[in-house]
């Protein structure tokens, strides 16, 4: 289990470390193809839509810091408590920073590596001072 544990929290680093420099075939690799996002306001949504709307932000500046809170595994399942903080800056726009937690439900496939199969993300913009 520390080994799995290790392993989940290396895909966090590594989607972290993807999303930031806009490296969307690593972000791809770390999802299953069923994939679902939650966020608030919309309906839950898959790996397409997620991919789309990544290209949209394709000149986006995003940086971000992550903070597990807890890692339960179970089997070939898991599920992670996380604290996120990201910072959104567009070309020409104000950044947003938001913040909050993710609940997300992780599924390790038959070549030993966990994917990310459900998040549930909470974040809500914060205000700067």
């Amino acid at each position: 289990m520390p080994n799995d544990k290790e392993a989940i929290r290396k895909l966090v680093d590594t989607w972290m470390a993807a999303s930031q420099s806009g490296d969307l075939e690593t972000v791809q690799s770390l999802m299953a193809d069923d994939v679902v996002f939650m966020v608030p306001g919309k309906e839950p949504f898959g790996k397409d839509a997620f991919v789309a709307l990544i290209k949209e932000m394709k000149n986006v500046r995003m940086e971000g810091a992550s903070n597990i809170q807890e890692i339960k595994i179970l089997g070939d399942w898991a599920w992670m408590r996380n604290r996120l903080t990201v910072t959104i800056t567009p070309p020409n726009g104000k950044r947003v920073i938001q913040s909050g937690y993710t609940l997300t439900i992780l599924r390790k496939n038959t070549d030993g590596n966990w994917v990310i199969t459900r998040d549930a993300n909470l974040l809500t913009p914060e205000t700067e001072p």
